[in-house]
């Protein structure tokens, strides 16, 4: 009889205090390795439509981390049509009536897609948490039904990658700072922000705790160092790529030959390097029999012949 696979949690213990937060990226460096990487992730998306495989990327981060601008990144080059993402607020008023991962079973992707959860199932054990939307017997359970979740997920197929992103309090406060005087970003910055803000210790207890607890050797958690965004924009890229091209092929497939042969002989589209049909009455009629004059000259109209006078 099958089984579930078992939830062993990862080592070492991550915590946020060891991370190193001065990784920076040169500008010139960035551009080339962003672009590298989105042509990488744009192959892998492509091998899993064709394949019918299935993936969800999850971030968490602290406020102003930096996860719209990754996401952004990350999906840039990729067809609207194969991918998904969906920012995760507060629950509606019906989500309340339900467990609370009953609106992420709802969004996970069908075969050939990726799902990306901008915030997810992990605000059970940070913002419902800390500001005591949760009872303490509530979150805590929660680590086992989120890792038993996340077993269920991959035992059936689909690919996990969860990402946090990490920043100082510092570098939150100067980007709170840049927002609230920028009239195109203000609006991201709301009384929630400086709530949070001050509670800078809980959340980090409670991060480095939800790390140890459900950072697993099947899901583990991807901690970046958010500082410099062109560090972590490209440190996602490459964890992302990293994670789902494992064991899929990202060469470019050769388009279906039914395919092929259908639109050199319906539309005559030829693929590069391939010539005219040689068996075709069509194609060799054309050059042999038809010739065509495209000088100015022919688009003038002619002018009747003069018949000849007796006079």
């Amino acid at each position: 009889m099958h089984k579930p696979s078992k939830i062993v949690l990862a080592k070492p213990k991550i915590r946020l205090s060891k991370l190193d937060m001065r990784k920076s990226l040169a500008h010139d460096k960035y551009e080339e390795k962003l672009n590298e990487l989105q042509l990488l992730m744009l192959r892998i998306q492509r091998s899993y439509h064709q394949n019918k495989h299935r993936a969800v990327i999850l971030f968490e981060g602290w406020d102003a981390g930096g996860k719209g601008g990754a996401i952004k990144r990350l999906t840039e080059k990729l067809d609207p049509r194969g991918y998904a993402v969906y920012p995760i607020g507060a629950p509606s008023a019906e989500d309340q009536g339900r467990h609370y991962l009953y609106r992420f079973w709802q969004r996970l992707p069908s075969p050939g897609e990726i799902v990306v959860f901008d915030r997810s199932w992990y605000g059970r054990v940070l913002v419902e948490r800390v500001d005591g939307y949760a009872k303490k017997r509530a979150w805590q359970r929660a680590y086992t039904e989120i890792n038993e979740m996340e077993r269920l997920l991959i035992d059936d197929g689909v690919h996990v990658v969860k990402i946090f992103m990490h920043i100082s309090r510092e570098e939150q406060l100067r980007r709170f700072t840049e927002r609230l005087r920028d009239p195109y970003k203000s609006w991201k910055f709301t009384e929630d922000d400086i709530i949070n803000h001050e509670k800078w210790e809980s959340y980090e207890a409670a991060i480095d705790e939800m790390l140890e607890r459900t950072s697993t050797q099947s899901v583990p958690w991807n901690v970046i160092a958010g500082n410099n965004k062109h560090y972590a924009r490209v440190r996602v890229l490459q964890t992302v790529t990293r994670a789902l091209g494992q064991g899929v092929s990202t060469s470019l497939q050769v388009v279906d030959p039914a395919v092929v042969v259908a639109a050199r002989e319906r539309l005559g589209i030829l693929l590069e390097g391939e010539g005219p049909d040689i068996n075709s009455k069509e194609e060799t009629q054309t050059e042999e029999s038809a010739s065509v004059d495209l000088s100015p000259r022919a688009a003038l109209p002619r002018a009747p012949r003069r018949k000849k006078s007796n006079h």
